[in-house]
């Protein structure tokens, strides 16, 4: 091992250098300079973000361990944008009294769980696969239960953490057996003496169960609507778009370069699982008053609708996958930086207290529109043409019967994302909540995502892009 195995590592050595330089200033900034702690951390993240977009390596090291390309890049990148339009976020709730003093804690845990995920994107060997999913996992459990004093929090790391561990646990015990039964932890050597047998596929089936934990999918997803409600917002805002992202993209890079000839098993497998999540999650999203419990439920469905072009095998399904994760993380930020901006001055999270929303918030009824629009699918938001591409990967392998049953469930999704809608524009309300105001932070964030779902919506040459590049993982 030499200097030159790290010359691929760009995006981590960029992000490492972000944290180192968050700790020191965190530990020798002046009292009077700590004022600016904020803003010198968005800066920096924001600089990371850009300088990013300039790497364009291709190839492997540490002997295949870890693997980059156009595709791995890319991913990097969107997950890059999005935490810096959740870092934006953060600036209110982090200002509280109870918060303030932790700044630069919730920065350096933001920053360190990101590193991880971006090892179990590029990972080309399960050992490094397991030290990015704890890497990511740890510090995400700590920023759930970031508000320690309240129980809500406590309670919601609580069960995180415990999750965490038996999912970690589940994924463990199936790659010891995968170990024994081909001798190595290499993806592509996995793939080369691979063959279907019952301990395989009992090891493969354990290993996918892991994942389908973070990913919250049916019938994994218990932990999620409660930790999601606990959890403080813009925690629960990185949980459901930046935590699931790469976890499907981890996801979707495992099952076509090391089971690639059990395919016809977990195709089988994903189908049901698929059909399972949306339509639970749209059920009980139906039932659902609190707004996080709300989005809890919507982020299962929109898993599986993701998934539905994960497990599609093609380019186009890959390109989807990721066009539709991009989409999604928009979608979220904006619905998700309303209710910040509403719970951190009123406290108040249900549907019933955003009756009559319009009359004295217009602008953040308007974002939440949107946000609503977009996530259920409504032209021209952007969520319309990232479904639109999911399904047409699937029809094109032939999967007639599930698109129709998950366009179906669009229709009952767009129900109860029109019913926020209801009650902003619609409902009577003697008592509305009064005027709020938000910071140049957020106003930033929610500007930048609204935008971001009519443009990328329009943009179909993204969608282009994505679908050249995502041959590098093929």
């Amino acid at each position: 091992m030499d200097l030159s195995n790290y010359l691929l590592m760009k995006h981590e050595l960029s992000l490492i250098v972000v944290f180192l330089l968050l700790i020191i200033y965190d530990l020798f900034a002046s009292d009077n300079a700590k004022k600016y702690y904020f803003p010198f951390a968005c800066t920096l993240f924001l600089a990371h973000t850009v300088l990013c977009f300039f790497f364009k390596d291709n190839g492997t090291s540490f002997a295949g361990m870890y693997v980059t390309g156009p595709a791995y890049l890319t991913t990097k990148n969107i997950l890059n944008v999005g935490v810096f339009l959740i870092l934006l976020q953060a600036n209110s709730w982090l200002m509280k009294p109870d918060s303030i003093i932790k700044r630069g804690e919730y920065f350096m845990l933001t920053v360190l769980t990101l590193l991880g995920m971006y090892l179990m994107i590029s990972s080309g060997n399960f050992l490094l696969f397991f030290i990015g999913l704890e890497t990511a996992s740890l510090p995400i459990a700590a920023l759930v239960a970031f508000d320690k004093y309240k129980h809500d929090s406590a309670e919601a790391g609580a069960k995180y953490i415990f999750n965490a561990i038996f999912s970690s646990a589940l994924m463990t015990f199936g790659l010891s057996f995968l170990y024994g039964a081909s001798g190595t932890l290499y993806y592509a050597d996995i793939a080369a003496n691979l063959y279907s047998t019952p301990l395989v596929v009992m090891a493969m089936v354990f290993v996918l169960a892991g994942l389908f934990f973070k990913i919250s999918l049916v019938p994994f997803h218990l932990w999620a609507p409660d930790t999601y409600q606990g959890a403080p917002t813009n925690v629960t805002l990185y949980l459901s778009t930046i935590s699931k992202g790469a976890a499907v993209f981890a996801l979707m890079t495992i099952l076509y370069k090391v089971f690639p000839a059990l395919s016809d098993i977990w195709q089988n497998m994903i189908w049901v699982i698929i059909l399972l999540t949306i339509t639970v999650g749209n059920l009980f999203a139906l039932r659902q008053n609190n707004l996080k419990r709300f989005l809890a439920f919507s982020s299962i469905s929109q898993a599986g609708y993701i998934m539905l072009s994960v497990f599609t095998g093609t380019s186009a399904g890959m390109a989807a996958t990721i066009f539709y994760i991009f989409v999604y993380i928009f979608s979220n930020l904006a619905a998700f930086g309303v209710i910040s901006a509403i719970e951190d001055k009123t406290g108040k999270v249900n549907m019933t207290d955003y009756n009559g929303l319009y009359y004295t918030n217009p602008k953040l009824s308007l974002a939440m529109m949107v946000a609503m629009f977009s996530l259920g699918g409504i032209p021209f938001a952007a969520g319309f043409f990232s479904k639109l591409f999911v399904f047409r990967a699937a029809m094109e392998q032939g999967h007639v019967l599930l698109v129709f049953l998950a366009f179906l469930n669009t229709v009952i999704s767009l129900y109860y994302y029109l019913l926020v809608v209801k009650a902003m524009f619609i409902n009577k309300n003697n008592s509305p909540l009064e005027s709020v105001t938000t910071d140049g932070y957020l106003k930033v964030s929610l500007v930048l995502s609204m935008a971001g779902i009519f443009v990328i919506g329009l943009a179909s040459y993204f969608f282009e892009y994505i679908n050249k590049v995502s041959f590098g993982i093929y």
